[in-house]
């Protein structure tokens, strides 16, 4: 059993109220391998929400108190995003779950870049505040683009 980016199966979730479905993710979870997690609703945020990034830093520095997470309109949503990551690495304790497929360049699930707070779409490298903290406690992070190269059941 894995955990899968609700954005990724077609919920729709996302910020804008969309999704990224990707089929075959899909079925992981129609053929019951896989659940399904979205940190950002699970911390309390609406669908459709304001867009998020991270200011001055990425998820590592979230956790360390060096960076936080703010709406464009400059409100801070920092403690949604922690709430969210924790909630979400419970439910992946729950069902012994010790790898995702997480989207990428998302504030919370980005595995390998994130935007960088400007709202202007650039992107640094870096992580979000979910995988930062699955990484910390040992759960592989994949995303939408590396999962079918790298990943093993």
């Amino acid at each position: 059993m894995i955990g899968i980016s609700a954005c990724l199966i077609g919920e729709a979730v996302r910020y804008d109220g969309g999704h990224k479905q990707q089929t075959q993710l899909k079925q992981l979870v129609d053929n019951g391998e896989a659940i399904a997690i979205c940190p950002e609703v699970l911390g309390g945020l609406s669908v459709p929400r304001e867009p998020s990034e991270m200011i001055n830093g990425d998820g590592v520095s979230v956790w360390s108190g060096q960076s936080q997470v703010a709406t464009q309109s400059g409100k801070d949503v920092t403690q949604a995003f922690k709430q969210g990551a924790q909630d979400a690495l419970k439910i992946l304790q729950q069902h012994d779950i010790d790898t995702v497929i997480l989207k990428e360049g998302s504030p919370s699930c980005g595995s390998t870049e994130v935007y960088d707070g400007q709202f202007n779409g650039t992107k640094r490298q870096g992580v979000g505040v979910t995988t930062a903290l699955f990484e910390q406690h040992g759960i592989r992070v994949y995303n939408e683009h590396n999962w079918h190269t790298t990943f093993h059941k």
